[in-house]
């Protein structure tokens, strides 16, 4: 029986068989023999959590772009495929060929989330590829590249090289660069030493970690003979207009995440939030020109037939056209019924304008994310908004016709206090206020309003990579002191986010090699899918550590004094140590930065060549 036939008869035994079938509309098929390299691109986490994936999709088209290459889709198979396949003796397979993925030539993963770690082990196992690098002797070369990719140290033993940075000319650099080993018939370990050499590319095994007495970092050097750098920048695309980007999705026989069109209007943030990863390692700013947009947006109705358009990026109403953007595409697609959706929006922007242009065709929830409840707090964290923006932002959406809100926060900001977290509840309070304000013949029935508070994880490159996380029982007090000032007010939903993996996730955000160990026992005890409530297992977790002699406080819940060696010191993500140290004091202080197309702030992303121009 064929490989093929072996996997039809496992879909009829799991639950959604849809995820593995393949052959969607759109997806692209090749000859292999016609090719000259086999990309696996590996999504670790479910199809519909990765179809949703908007890198993927930019990362899929332009490899496909050649005529050399074919990139085929990848997803981890949910546990009771998983159990299948391991019983049945089913390799990880990709879904255009179903090819094994043990014999394609690269093996590229998104590192898009700490907790899916575990899944990236058990996918190298499913597929027969040893887990540690260095017990590779054949099979596909194993690339990282994602946010997560800024500290990879916890996978360092398990990874062949991570690109660090925007992916739409390094990831063909690493094609090749593997095609030039290819026809060298040199030893596996050149491709290595060749890939090196590209810009965003760090290869974890050509550098050596000291540690002190302490058990915090010493140094971090690369070892003598590789010719690595001291220091590995990012790669970075500096004009959008002219990257590449989709010009066809692949269309799902099932529903996914986020089922639609996602036009990524601009890249990187200007703000400073200084609890934001993504604001720090995006930068800088870059626009996509409003007549490629328009162009896109064409091609992709066309191509797709989908009925919305999110305009992407991580704040959405920064984007220097966005009433004009959303005028032209409503009077564009408004026959069409095809909804323009902005998601992310900051409450300081005037919304007006835009939010009626695009509730013409349909309304979706407003979604709006003052962080934390008072404005000292956000201040802390350079958020930059008042609850006078909050008024102002949600009364125009009620008058326009809004009658959903969501409001995001965050519990455990450093300096929070409970008058913070009250402060929340008054936020709520004060939403519902301005719905009863718009006079009823002008706001839609209806009023529902969702609180949702996570717990704040101190990331890396930025600020707040120096803070303590808040321990595990003083979370749980303070999301039942905000559970009960929130049950005070009608028809606000509170939904909040579970500290024991918010623990597990701060360990492995600001963690070492030395965390390896723990992960790989974690994964052999049974963890996968650690993201999904009813799979995340925290007393597994903590019984991995313990037999690993890791102790989760150390990473977690420790603040970092100011000259601590961080395990991703050796890497650059364009923000200078030096700029998030003064941020870091700045926000014990409560000092604000502004926004820097207000003027330079001095992040240090202008040594990279072209950058802010």
């Amino acid at each position: 029986m064929s490989l093929s036939d072996r996997i039809e008869t496992l879909l009829a035994q799991v639950e959604k068989p849809v995820q593995y079938m393949g052959g969607e509309f759109n997806a692209v098929m090749k000859d292999p023999s016609s090719v000259q390299v086999r990309y696996a691109f590996l999504f670790p986490d479910t199809y519909d959590v990765g179809m949703s994936h908007l890198g993927m999709k930019i990362l899929y088209h332009t490899i496909n772009k050649r005529a050399d290459a074919w990139c085929e889709r990848v997803f981890s198979p949910w546990v009771d495929m998983a159990d299948k396949m391991r019983e049945s003796g089913v390799p990880l397979f990709s879904l255009e060929s179903r090819t094994p993925v043990k014999e394609f030539d690269l093996l590229g993963i998104t590192l898009q989330y700490e907790m899916s770690f575990t899944n990236i082990l058990e996918a190298l196992d499913l597929a027969g590829i040893p887990l540690r690098a260095a017990d590779r002797t054949d099979g596909p070369f194993v690339i990282c590249g994602g946010p997560c990719a800024y500290n990879p140290e916890p996978l360092a033993p398990f990874v062949d090289l991570f690109v660090l940075g925007d992916g739409e000319v390094s990831t063909h650099q690493t094609i090749d660069a593997y095609l030039e080993w290819k026809k060298s018939g040199l030893p596996r370990s050149e491709y290595l030493r060749i890939a090196s050499k590209i810009p965003g590319v760090y290869v974890p095994s050509y550098y050596d970690v000291s540690y002190r007495p302490d058990g915090t970092i010493d140094s971090i050097t690369p070892k003598d003979g590789t010719g690595a750098p001291e220091l590995v920048m990012k790669a970075l695309v500096n004009d959008l207009t002219p990257a590449d980007y989709p010009e066809k999705l692949i269309v799902p026989y099932g529903e996914i995440v986020h089922n639609r069109i996602m036009l990524e209007i601009f890249r990187g943030c200007t703000r400073g939030c200084r609890f934001c990863q993504a604001g720090m390692i995006y930068r800088p700013v870059r626009e996509r020109s409003l007549e490629r947009l328009m162009e896109l947006a064409e091609k992709l109705v066309n191509a797709t037939g989908y009925d919305e358009i999110s305009l992407m990026s991580l704040s959405s109403g920064d984007y220097s056209c966005l009433p004009e953007l959303a005028h032209q595409m409503v009077e564009k697609f408004a026959r069409r019924r095809v909804k323009i959706s902005l998601p992310s929006q900051r409450i300081d922007n005037v919304l007006t304008d835009t939010l009626k242009e695009t509730q013409k065709v349909r309304k979706t929830a407003l979604t709006l994310a003052p962080e934390a409840g008072t404005q000292r707090l956000r201040d802390v964290i350079n958020k930059g908004v008042t609850e006078e923006d909050l008024i102002r932002s949600v009364t125009d959406a009620f008058e326009q016709g809004w009658s959903a809100v969501k409001l995001y926060f965050m519990l455990g900001l450093p300096t929070e206090t409970d008058e913070d977290v009250l402060g929340i509840a008054h936020l709520a309070d004060v939403v519902r206020k301005c719905y009863f304000s718009v006079p009823k013949e002008k706001r839609a029935p209806g009023l529902r309003i969702t609180v949702s508070a996570s717990v704040f994880v101190p990331k890396n490159f930025t600020p707040f990579q120096w803070a303590a996380q808040l321990e595990y029982d003083e979370v749980v007090r303070r999301q039942q002191l905000l559970r009960r000032a929130l049950s005070s007010i009608k028809g606000v939903d509170f939904k909040y986010h579970a500290p024991d993996l918010s623990l597990v996730e701060a360990v492995f955000a600001r963690g070492d090699r030395r965390l390896a160990d723990a992960l790989e026992r974690a994964w052999r005890l049974g963890c996968r899918f650690d993201g999904w409530t009813e799979q995340f297992h925290y007393d597994v977790w903590m019984r991995a550590f313990a037999e690993t002699g890791i102790d989760p406080a150390f990473y977690a819940h420790r603040q970092r004094p100011d000259d601590e060696v961080f395990p991703w010191e050796h890497l650059d993500s364009g923000v200078s140590r030096e700029f998030l140290l003064r941020e870091w004091h700045k926000a014990q202080n409560g000092e604000i930065t502004r926004d820097c197309r207000k003027g330079c702030v001095g992040c240090g992303v202008k040594r990279y060549k072209g950058a802010c121009e």
